[in-house]
């Protein structure tokens, strides 16, 4: 899978990356038979448009287009599409981009050349670029790296990515980077005190399993706590059929940590990273959890099952409590969770939810820098009587239907007592339809954000 540079010294043709208004300057510095050429093809520097340049032994160049600031406010990546289009051949860039726009197109590059052909052969992009003078080439294919495994994960069917699976791809990335791993299966977890995630996850034949990776001796601390249901039927509240086909990529949530966990320990951030996932399958049998159960949580507090098809927040909750046990400066949790934030925002903008307000701000400008796009909602106080159902301390799936991502976001805070910094994300994990460096299909969000934002963060 190209998602790397080519090697600095590789004999290479220039790719001219230009918006409209810097054609004309372009031209005048070809020759005159490859500016009429240009001309000829009616190249116009549109957002993706791509014209080779005519040479003596072939190809000399190309030309791409940038498009106005308007086409790429409403188009991430637009490097990705140019690269779909150019023949096989080395590049090296030649734009005025710079800064956090040029390391935009560039990640779209590298991200361009990811594939998901596990089942059926497929062609990436046979095109290569020489990555620009002072650029951290290695730090974006780190990100392109962690971006690929989120998507990896996410993309494989549930027949092959239960929760035995996941702890697979956990401990190999643990090995990987020399972190360590403890992973707790079946009824152990009742034995150490996970009764949701164990209620949620008996129904099914795959054991459901909470996994706690660690990695490094000093520096701040940051907890990632991700939703790892690899398949969701909605038990006993089956779901119909059009909402259960997307259902593999449930585990959203915890395919994005990993991934942002790949990213952190190959840039060898100073800081311990702990991982924790609550792994299972929300299945069918008799022995399946019940609307009007009652559960008592890891924390002690009891939850009203008004929904069973609302359980990512109840593993979540035991995985919190577990996190919220040993403090750490910043808890970070991800989830594909609600519908709610999909009709609200739609399935590019992730909504998250932040009880430091500095750290919000922070959150935001790193998005808005990264091209990697979040929208706060609140923790709204007077929705906390919307899940207290009054026979239980919590409901967890509140009726009416209204404000379901911030009733679901206030639940989970339930959970976080004595962690002053926390944030939560619902993100959707899922590209609808194909889009320059983001083909159909799973898909990281909010994780290169949250990367970005690190160092102001965790002070690194």
């Amino acid at each position: 899978m190209p998602l790397t540079f080519a090697v600095r010294g590789t004999p290479s043709l220039p790719l001219y990356l230009i918006a409209p208004e810097d054609l004309d300057a372009t031209l005048a510095h070809l020759s005159p038979s490859q500016a009429g050429w240009v001309r000829a093809q009616g190249f116009k520097a549109a957002a993706g448009a791509v014209c080779l340049l005519p040479g003596a032994d072939g190809i000399a160049g190309a030309l791409a287009g940038l498009g106005t600031p308007q086409d790429r406010a409403r188009q991430r990546f637009i490097l990705g599409a140019v690269r779909t289009k150019l023949p096989k051949g080395t590049y090296h860039l030649e734009t005025d981009l710079a800064g956090d726009a040029l390391e935009e197109q560039l990640l779209g590059w590298l991200l361009s050349g990811y594939v998901f052909d596990i089942y059926a052969k497929k062609s990436a992009p046979e095109a290569d670029l020489v990555a620009p003078e002072g650029l951290n080439a290695a730090g974006l294919e780190a990100i392109a790296l962690g971006e690929a495994l989120t998507r990896d994960l996410i993309n494989t069917p549930a027949n092959d990515m239960g929760p035995a699976e996941l702890e697979f791809a956990a401990r190999g990335l643990a090995e990987e980077h020399g972190a360590e791993i403890a992973v707790t299966t079946g009824g152990a977890l009742l034995d150490r005190n996970f009764p949701m995630i164990h209620a949620v996850g008996r129904a099914s034949p795959r054991a459901p399993r909470l996994i706690d990776m660690r990695w490094g001796a000093s520096g701040p601390k940051l907890t990632l706590v991700g939703k790892g249901v690899c398949f969701d039927t909605g038990g006993l509240n089956l779901k119909p059929g059009s909402s259960m086909g997307l259902m593999k990529k449930d585990m959203g949530g915890a395919a994005t940590v990993l991934g942002l966990a790949k990213m952190i320990m190959a840039l060898e951030l100073p800081l311990q990273l702990r991982v924790l996932i609550p792994a299972v399958e929300n299945a069918v049998d008799g022995s399946a959890f019940r609307p009007q159960d009652i559960l008592t949580s890891r924390k002690g507090l009891t939850v009203e099952i008004n929904n069973t098809d609302a359980e990512g927040r109840l593993v979540l909750a035991d995985a919190l409590a577990l996190a919220d046990e040993t403090p750490s400066d910043l808890l970070i949790s991800m989830a594909t969770l609600t519908g709610a934030a999909r009709v609200a925002l739609g399935p590019d903008v992730p909504p998250f939810f932040a009880t430091d307000a500095q750290d919000a701000t922070r959150l935001t400008n790193a998005s808005v820098r990264v091209a990697d796009p979040l929208w706060q909602l609140p923790y709204w106080e007077p929705y906390e009587t919307m899940i207290e159902p009054g026979i239980a301390d919590l409901d967890n799936a509140p009726s009416g239907g209204m404000a379901g991502a911030i009733t679901a976001a206030l639940f989970l805070r339930r959970f976080v007592t004595e962690t002053p910094r926390y944030m939560h994300f619902d993100i959707y994990g899922w590209c609808p339809a194909p889009l320059p460096a983001r083909p159909k299909g799973g898909v990281g969000q909010g994780a290169r954000a949250i990367l970005a934002a690190l160092p102001e963060l965790l002070d690194l």
